[in-house]
């Protein structure tokens, strides 16, 4: 049996009083989570979701997000978990590709489902913080669906290199065997009390290590967004031992003035995710939490994350590294023929282990194109040292990473050229102090036309979430190519932060 709420049950049976989830003024012990999440899985059952159906969230932070999620497993559908900062049409092209039955939104992201086939319920501030408001106190509860390694248990969208979002397919073994490796890699037990402040429809805050802590029997606190303040609050209020942070979130908390007023000794290690941390920060962070080590790591949505991970000690010594695979993760660096490459030679970093996804909803061809026989192609360049500790030098190919979130540059590229001003298009990553980079539109006009940032920001804000909209335009007279013809997005990119330097006072 490896239905999620089969371990909540566990717990349940035999520690019924211990926290599971502080949320709020919540504090939510494992016999009361049991018990929304039956009461869930019942509401559900009611409303016609039966196995293998696909359930979609857009929901901020909330212990009702973690109820859901274990409500739709105890059923044996899908769990569907969508970025609730993507624009309506994005939701919908989602949640359509996905073929969800229903779609539970937080009332205040009402405009972001609307006009979607699939019926949607609205949840509400009391409902966030506990189901049972939406689901009710009482009723008959369905019995746990009996679930294979093989199974079904979550289609996450990312964005990719492709013009569309791509839905990546986790069974019950990817999951479980990435819990195996990080209680494995983390020490976890039941006295890990572990900070969720990323968000929760990306596999940082939900997988790394997220619901492993659940696994074995600790205590999530989650919060609902990021505040430094909040945060450094949270884990000196709580006694937390164990956090994640994307590195945006890291400099924040390093900047914030008030941080010397708290309490910072607890915190034992926290992860760093959704993009590569830089050394300063990584230099830094004893100043920030003492007694905590900063585990960089390298890791995928296709993998369930966590790949890698910097062993204690090694740091410093190793610095740019994201560490060395963890125990059910194998890691090859291959050419574009397949052929692996020796040691310290940089190509596309291939991904080989039984957490590793067997492909994308409905798109075999994108899913034969991404293997090397059974190992992953990430797209990633980097290489591996003697010691097989892991070096990102590159990353996929047109990818943006602004905030620990992925921008497909061909998506934005698109729209942009449905601007009638537009002849030719690229959109690129520029550094940013505080989200790590931000998209840049360089642009080629057609003859006679104008464009300034405001009107393509309006034109992009239309369509797409606000993280994904061009923060600068850049026009030009020509694009750089290659004799084949492709955009030299590399260039591009030397270029702008060539003059951006040379702008700097």
């Amino acid at each position: 049996m490896v239905n999620l709420s089969a371990f909540i049950r566990f717990h349940a049976q035999r520690t019924p009083d211990r926290l599971a989830i502080i949320y709020d003024d919540q504090r939510i012990t494992y016999a009361d989570l049991h018990d929304r999440i039956l009461r869930m899985a019942g509401f559900l059952a009611g409303r016609g979701v039966r196995e293998g159906d696909v359930v979609a969230v857009v929901m901020r932070n909330s212990v009702a997000f973690i109820e859901i999620a274990f409500a739709v497993s105890h059923l044996g559908a899908v769990f569907l978990p969508i970025n609730f900062r993507l624009a309506n049409a994005e939701v919908a092209f989602i949640t359509g590709n996905a073929e969800a039955v229903l779609v539970f939104a937080d009332s205040e992201l009402v405009a972001s489902v609307e006009g979607l086939e699939a019926p949607v319920l609205l949840v509400d501030a009391a409902s966030q913080a506990d189901s049972r408001n939406l689901a009710g106190r009482d009723g008959p509860t369905p019995s746990m669906r009996f679930r294979t390694p093989q199974d079904l248990f979550r289609l996450m969208y990312t964005s990719g290199t492709t013009d569309r979002p791509k839905g990546v397919m986790h069974s019950y073994e990817n999951f479980y065997w990435k819990n195996v490796d990080h209680v494995i890699a983390l020490g976890l037990t039941a006295q890990d009390r572990l900070l969720v402040v990323g968000p929760l429809y990306h596999v940082g805050a939900f997988d790394l290590p997220g619901m492993a802590v659940l696994w074995q029997g600790g205590m999530l606190c989650v919060l609902r967004d990021f505040d430094p303040a909040a945060v450094l609050d949270t884990i000196a209020r709580e006694q937390l031992t164990c956090a994640w942070f994307a590195p945006v979130m890291v400099a924040r908390l390093m900047s914030h003035p008030g941080r010397e007023a708290y309490d910072r000794t607890r915190l034992r290690w926290a992860i760093g995710g959704g993009e590569r941390t830089p050394e300063q920060l990584i230099v830094a962070w004893a100043t920030l939490f003492p007694n905590a080590r900063y585990i960089d790591g390298y890791g995928l949505t296709e993998s369930c994350s966590g790949d890698t991970l910097m062993e204690a000690g090694r740091e410093i010594e190793k610095i740019g590294s994201t560490g060395r695979a963890l125990p059910h993760v194998e890691i090859e660096i291959r050419d574009d023929t397949g052929a692996v490459l020796p040691p310290n030679t940089p190509g596309e970093i291939c991904l080989r282990g039984p957490r590793v996804t067997k492909g994308y909803w409905k798109d075999p061809e994108k899913t034969a194109s991404s293997f090397f026989g059974d190992w992953f192609r990430t797209g990633d360049v980097g290489y591996l040292d003697a010691e097989g500790f892991l070096f990102l030098t590159d990353r996929k190919k047109d990818m943006i990473i602004s905030g620990g979130e992925n921008i497909a540059s061909s998506e934005v590229e698109r729209l942009i050229f449905l601007l009638p001003q537009v002849s030719e298009v690229a959109v690129i990553g520029v550094p940013d102090p505080r989200w790590g980079e931000v998209p840049a539109a360089v642009v080629v006009l057609k003859e006679g036309a104008q464009l300034d940032l405001a009107t393509l920001d309006r034109h992009c804000r239309a369509h797409l979430a606000g993280f994904k909209v061009p923060k600068r335009l850049v026009i030009q007279d020509s694009l750089p190519r290659n004799p084949s013809g492709k955009v030299l997005k590399r260039t591009l990119r030397e270029t702008l932060q060539q003059s951006a330097a040379e702008d700097t006072p």
